[in-house]
């Protein structure tokens, strides 16, 4: 059992014989009245998002996700093969379930998979991946005044804002869970 007081990102529980994943959550305590935990939370299996509030002392019941190393091998036609580790079987997965973050994996790159009851809903890249810079505007020296950035077309076809001093062929690392560059690899 986990309370709604315990919720972080990413946590899992089961409301109303739905298997529900944290998103977002945010303890409040208002001047009056009691403290409360709103929360943003994703169905697994159908995707849908739902805003809800929750008592600190609401208790769930824990839902157990499957997490299993898996590579990613290629896509064909709309569906995305993954290879078992250990068993060299093959997955296939539809685009829908593999989340925005998927935009950073590159063919060969190991992952997640994400299962509830045999059923899989998602795929997990690892938190932070080095992919080449494909495209980019030149930055032009002394334009450094303030924190500025430039889009960047990555080697998986994924956008993300860098600093101007990054060009093209560089070689840079990406937090897969928000997005954002990190540094140079």
């Amino acid at each position: 059992m986990i309370t709604a007081g315990d919720f972080r990102n990413g946590v899992t529980f089961e409301l109303d014989g739905q298997v529900v994943q944290v998103v977002e959550f945010q303890h409040v305590k208002p001047g009056k009245g009691a403290a409360f935990v709103r929360t943003k939370y994703k169905n697994v299996i159908t995707g849908s998002v739902v805003e809800q509030s929750f008592n600190p002392t609401a208790k769930f019941p824990t839902a157990y996700i499957e997490r299993k190393d898996m590579q990613y091998l290629y896509e064909d036609s709309g569906l995305y093969y993954f290879m078992d580790m250990e068993t060299y079987e093959q997955l296939p997965i539809e685009k829908e379930k593999l989340g925005p973050s998927f935009a950073f994996v590159k063919e060969n790159m190991e992952v997640k998979v994400l299962s509830y009851k045999g059923n899989v809903f998602g795929v997990e890249p690892p938190y932070f991946v080095e992919l080449q810079v494909t495209q980019t505007d030149p930055g032009f020296k002394g334009d450094t005044a303030t924190n500025a950035t430039k889009p960047a077309t990555l080697e998986t076809g994924a956008e993300v804002r860098v600093p101007l001093f990054i060009d093209e062929g560089d070689m840079i690392r990406i937090d897969t869970r928000t997005g954002e560059y990190m540094e140079r690899a």
